[in-house]
């Protein structure tokens, strides 16, 4: 039995959400080939950081590249696409047909059954976040042979929205927990006695970045009372364009001011390890942002929420936005002063309670740690899949 984790990103921010999986099937003694893949030196470092001295003694660590012409044509159109994100799987297609299961956080691995045909291929999908996003519960995600998810809440639109068979679904509450830093620092800025971490998504038709973003940074630069941690979702700058395929949009991201950049109580930071492994999330005093899924890791810890309603979303009522009834919503920059002021009175009046909730339902979380339970819920698929094969033997809780 061969299982691969595949790492296919930009960026290294989904790898926290498998890769400690694999790593509780190897402490659990999983029988089998424990197999992690990436595709370029970032994911590979990322893995190395977090795996140690698991890679090349109980689970192996291959390097997937390109062919010279998809590198080529990634070179004409990976400013706009990600080309070699789709091609890497055509140039690597002996692996992947080498596999009894793949493990992924992601849907374009869906690819290798549509397009390639590798329908004997079975594909276990992590997820990557416990957001609300409608992208999350479309259509695709019942193609998965099966989906491991956080929560109650993740798993009952998955059945109602995406019509996933609710055998497929596992439970297993939030493996990136498992693997938190150490060391949480707890200001990154000589001045400012409360931290807001501003989070923008991506997406725009839903990121309040491209019409407010500088509004925001305005504001900080003339309020020495706050700090300003700007740590947007790490595609935001990662491309020329950002381009959204849920709601087909196109937009650009553009630069940040110079005058932006050089405030004491402002820290920068466009997609390092910090912005990735909850860091920002677990330390900032108040959280800025619309769509991203990190505001409920940021719950983790229950603290003040401010949300930019940037479009004019009708959102009350509608579960794609169900994160906003976490704190208070607003619509213009202009009106973020009297919310930070407020912020915390009405989280302790109102949005605390709402919080605990939300987490609640998001995240299952027990005393077996959550990779060890997607660890046996992966066995477990794997032995329904092959009933020779016996991996629970082992296994357990």
């Amino acid at each position: 039995m061969r299982i691969g984790f595949l790492f296919n990103h930009d960026q290294i921010h989904q790898v926290a959400h498998s890769l400690p999986i694999a790593m509780a099937m190897a402490d659990q003694g999983f029988p089998g080939e424990l197999i992690v893949a990436t595709t370029n030196a970032a994911l590979a470092a990322e893995v190395r950081r977090l795996a140690g001295d698991y890679l090349g003694s109980t689970i192996r660590h291959v390097e997937l590249g390109p062919s010279t012409l998809s590198r080529s044509m990634d070179a004409l159109l990976g400013r706009v696409v990600p080309a070699a994100k789709l091609l890497i799987y055509r140039d690597n297609l002996p692996f992947f047909r080498s596999l009894d299961v793949l493990v992924v956080a992601e849907k374009t691995s869906l690819i290798l059954k549509k397009r390639y045909g590798l329908h004997d291929l079975a594909i276990v999908h992590t997820r990557h976040g416990a957001g609300d996003r409608a992208i999350g519960f479309d259509k695709a995600s019942a193609c998965f042979d099966h989906v491991l998810c956080s929560g109650t809440k993740v798993r009952d639109r998955l059945v109602s929205e995406a019509r996933v068979d609710p055998a497929r679904i596992s439970i297993v509450g939030y493996p990136k927990f498992d693997v938190l830093p150490s060391r949480i620092a707890r200001r990154f800025l000589p001045a400012g006695e409360r931290v807001v971490l501003y989070n923008p998504h991506c997406s725009p038709h839903l990121s309040s970045w491209y019409r407010h973003g500088h509004s925001v940074f305005e504001h900080f630069l003339n309020d020495e009372g706050s700090g300003l941690v700007f740590a947007p979702h790490v595609m935001l700058f990662q491309r020329q364009f950002v381009v959204a395929i849920d709601k087909l949009s196109i937009e650009k991201a553009g630069a940040i001011p110079q005058r932006f950049l050089r405030g004491e109580n402002i820290k920068i930071d466009l997609g390092s390890r910090a912005s990735t492994d909850m860091t920002y999330t677990l330390s900032s005093d108040i959280y800025l942002g619309d769509a991203s899924s990190q505001v409920y890791e940021f719950m983790l810890r229950p603290r003040p929420c401010i949300f930019l309603n940037s479009h004019g979303h009708e959102w009350r009522g509608d579960p794609n936005f169900l994160h906003w009834t976490a704190g208070e919503v607003i619509r213009k920059p202009d009106e973020l002063p009297a919310a930070i002021d407020r912020a915390e009175q009405l989280h302790e009046e109102h949005y605390r309670a709402v919080q605990e909730q939300l987490f609640a339902s998001s995240f299952d979380l027990q005393d077996t740690p959550s990779s060890v339970r997607a660890a046996i819920a992966i066995a477990t698929f794997a032995e329904h899949r092959s009933p020779s094969f016996r991996p629970m033997n082992r296994l357990s809780a």
